[in-house]
């Protein structure tokens, strides 16, 4: 291992990492709470360091050069570590968690099962962030998110939690309003609130409906179950709904699932965080709580889920 000189310029490291970031030296000043001529000296000191430039300056544009460029994730990386460093040594006093999660995920299994995580984990105080689509962010990073895709989120490390199935569901009075549905072409007889593409496709398919004749509402809910599952409740038409989510509902006989036949989307609900937060206990204790929270959910029941552990390993 390479002996760290006094001269090594970790506040210039600090600097770069705060321009390169923001693009733009005047902000990055605000930032730091220090003047501009400071950050340029700074930026300064790490290029002579290296013995190159990190930055293409032009009059409305900052652009890094080929060294910046290789200099830089390695030294967000290694902030991101020291923050979390600091973060844990304080972790004694009031301690928080940030959850990222899907709205239907959040509200319908998560948020009702956190207390148990808080009774294991008195120390340490959750923020549960309802996330409307992977897109959204905000300028902080959370410490974990709960992503629906494919494939692992690219850039963090991921666990698989399960895979979920669906089915239509409908209300009872609804139901009983066309005299029953007792076959799936009697589905024919009501207007679908869901998105008629993709996987939803094989199971009209599978169950020998032809989509063109379905009719769709105009209410548009973007895929949000939650939403969804609500209109149909009200009687607005057929939802494509998981199980998983709404056993209450179908318990309660507010929703009624029809027919047994149910398909998956081919997506996987994941775990995930920044490579940073690997080793932070709070979001080592949130992965053992949820995984077996969610094996222990489904262990002997059939709620159209697959859990982690027949999904393969962690991304």
């Amino acid at each position: 291992m390479v002996k760290l000189s006094r001269r090594f310029p970790l506040n210039a490291l600090r600097v770069f990492e705060a321009v390169a970031r923001l693009e733009n030296f005047t902000r990055a000043a605000e930032e730091l709470g220090m003047t501009q001529t400071a950050v340029s000296y700074q930026i300064k000191l790490l290029e002579e360091f290296l013995g190159d430039a990190v930055f293409i300056r032009k009059p409305r544009a900052l652009r890094l050069t080929e060294t910046g460029a290789r200099l830089l994730p390695k030294v967000s990386d290694a902030f991101a570590l020291l923050s979390d460093a600091v973060s844990d040594a304080r972790q004694a006093v009031g301690e928080t968690l940030e959850i990222r999660s899907p709205p239907t995920f959040a509200s319908h299994w998560l948020s009702p099962r956190l207390g148990t995580f808080r009774a294991a984990y008195p120390g340490i105080t959750v923020r549960l962030v309802r996330l409307i689509d992977a897109a959204d962010q905000s300028n902080s990073t959370p410490d974990v998110v709960i992503r629906i895709s494919a494939e692992p989120p690219e850039g963090m490390v991921s666990h698989p939690l399960m895979r979920l199935r669906y089915s239509p569901m409908i209300s009872p009075d609804l139901a009983a309003g066309i005299g029953g549905v007792r076959e799936p072409a009697d589905l024919l007889k009501l207007p679908w609130i869901s998105e008629i593409d993709g996987t939803w496709l094989d199971w009209f398919e599978q169950a020998r409906i032809d989509p063109a004749l379905i009719r769709p509402t105009n209410l548009n809910a973007l895929g949000a179950q939650d939403l969804e599952a609500r209109a149909a409740i009200s009687g607005h038409g057929v939802a494509m709904l998981s199980p998983f989510f709404f056993r209450d509902e179908l318990a309660s006989g507010r929703l009624v699932q029809p027919f047994d036949l149910s398909i998956g989307d081919g997506k996987t609900y994941w775990l995930a965080y920044p490579p940073a937060r690997r080793n932070a206990r709070k979001v080592i204790a949130f992965r053992r709580w949820i995984e077996d929270a969610i094996a222990t959910d489904l262990a002997g029941q059939d709620m159209g889920a697959v859990v982690h552990a027949d999904l393969g390993t962690t991304a």
